[in-house]
């Protein structure tokens, strides 16, 4: 072997060296072990699969809570803000979920936050408000369910903003363009695509109520998705799509399917 391949290989290895320590100390930082492989395999997929573009990564240094909230037209929307987020998000996620035997390890493993679907679930609040305050980052989709209409985002839900004020963090808009989704969870699975993530700068909180902070988060959203003219609306305590609406967006999700 000659003098300079031996040479290069010793450069190689100087220089692998402290970027593997840097690597290594930076991902305990932000994951457990389990937690930096499923990051990983997320990346890939993510980057991969769904050819995930991000204009701007998280304007929030590590260390410092906020809530991210997103538009919602798929079950995958998380993934894609996990991989502009670079650490753990901590996702509100339907309880029934969380317990399920067939994604519990996973999604405890995520970080997930369980609560309930009807009333306030005040457990679970109090999980996400004690994140927040430590630094940690807690993930909200406002509309509470997956949009298949044609609006840009149903009526939206300001417990995002009631957690923000009482944790003293603020509220990061993003939207998602091109999210995969054929009426089942496990459909953008099957689905490759190309998904496109905007992130917005971040919203103070400390000032207006919960439902004022929310609509000025929603019209954020709308704006990274070059809708100005979208009017967000609230949602009631306890709204929920009537069966007419469901129908409606059935046909909508097939009609967009067929016309693709």
């Amino acid at each position: 072997m000659s003098r300079d391949i031996l040479s290069a290989i010793f450069l190689t290895a100087l220089l692998a060296v402290p970027t593997l320590w840097w690597l290594a100390n930076w991902s305990r930082r932000v994951y457990t072990f389990p937690r930096y492989v499923l990051a990983c395999v997320n990346v890939v997929l993510s980057r991969c699969y769904w050819r995930t573009s991000i204009a701007a990564n998280l304007p929030i240094p590590i260390g410092q809570g906020a809530v991210l909230i997103a538009n919602h037209r798929s079950s995958a929307d998380p993934f894609f803000i996990q991989v502009a987020a670079h650490r753990v998000v901590h996702w509100m996620v339907a309880k029934e979920y969380v317990e399920h035997p067939a994604l519990a390890w996973f999604l405890r493993q995520t970080g997930a936050i369980g609560t309930n679907r009807g009333g306030r679930d005040t457990k679970a609040i109090r999980a996400a408000i004690e994140l927040l305050s430590a630094g940690e980052l807690v993930g909200v989709l406002p509309e509470g369910r997956i949009n298949m209409t044609d609006q840009l985002m149903l009526p939206f839900r300001p417990g995002a903003a009631m957690i923000a004020q009482h944790a003293g963090v603020p509220i990061i808009p993003i939207y998602i363009e091109g999210a995969p989704y054929d009426r089942s969870p496990a459909s953008p699975f099957l689905m490759p695509a190309h998904v496109i993530v905007e992130v917005g700068e971040p919203i103070d909180t400390s000032t207006g109520t919960p439902q004022e902070i929310m609509e000025q988060a929603t019209r954020a959203i709308a704006h990274l998705a070059g809708r100005d003219d979208f009017e967000p609306q609230l949602a009631g305590r306890d709204w929920k799509p009537t069966r007419a609406d469901l129908e409606k967006a059935m046909a909508d999700a097939k009609q967009r399917k067929w016309t693709r």
